[in-house]
């Protein structure tokens, strides 16, 4: 077993005998979430918070789950009709993951006060998000692959790690480490995205054009989100990072640009 997590220190014939695996995935989780019950060393304390900045903590955190649910609802329905056993397995994985994701973004939402963490989420979803939730499951319910794989494993996942690796630099202690363990799977899902759509761009080079016209239909509602969520956090315009510039880059990876 490659004494690593990060997928893209893999070979390729490694990566693929080591990513699609249970195996691989206990010991990097392990790594990062024994003894952390919902993500979070126990004993760890909360800072306080003003009434403003819970509120906007918790539009986010409600944001959050959004996406995680648009993730946990694709990658279940994509093993389905995923190409092979391998895929199957790591897609399995990654259901575990988001679940788990999810599971963490609601206790935290009930430690900061919220009595129905789904009405909450009804009430102050990001509209941008939600349509983006909709056109990847629309991908999903046509068991097409190469779009679902490309809008949850590379869109998606490059949005939430982007989105959650600044959060947890920012964030107070209980939330950034929650966070935190949440970004050390996305970059397994990325990685697994980039990885498979990888190889099919080198064997069917005319899927690249069709992916780059998805790419553009979304690229308006992620860099939405982004400043919806930066907003929600209280982060001047000024002061704001470059989100999308992140994301784009991580996106060209693949070769494509905006």
């Amino acid at each position: 077993m490659p004494e690593t997590d990060n997928p893209h220190e893999l070979g390729e014939a490694e990566f693929r005998n080591t990513v699609h695996s249970f195996e691989f995935w206990f010991e990097a989780v392990e790594g990062y979430l024994h003894g952390r019950p919902y993500g979070v060393s126990p004993g760890l304390r909360e800072t306080e918070l003003t009434e403003r900045q819970r509120q906007g903590l918790i539009t986010t955190l409600c944001n959050y789950c959004v996406g995680e649910t648009a993730a946990l609802d694709a990658s279940s329905g994509m093993i389905g009709f995923a190409p092979d056993r391998g895929a199957k397995i790591f897609l399995a994985t990654q259901v575990v993951d988001e679940g788990r994701h999810l599971e963490v973004l609601l206790h935290r939402m009930k430690q900061l006060g919220v009595a129905d963490p789904d009405a909450e989420i009804e009430q102050r979803a990001n509209r941008s998000l939600l349509k983006f939730k909709e056109r990847l499951l629309e991908f999903v319910d046509a068991r097409d692959w190469e779009a679902s794989v490309f809008a949850q494993n590379v869109i998606l996942e490059c949005l939430e790690y982007t989105v959650f690796r600044h959060h947890a630099g920012t964030a107070d202690p209980v939330t950034a480490e929650m966070l935190r363990g949440i970004v050390s799977d996305e970059r397994r899902h990325m990685g697994f995205g980039e990885n498979d759509l990888g190889r099919r761009l080198l064997m069917a080079p005319h899927t690249h054009d069709r992916l780059n016209q998805i790419k553009r239909e979304l690229d308006s509602l992620v860099i939405n989100t982004f400043a919806e969520t930066l907003g929600e956090l209280g982060v001047e315009r000024d002061d704001r990072p470059d989100l999308a510039g992140d994301y784009l880059a991580a996106v060209a990876r693949l070769g494509f640009r905006s």
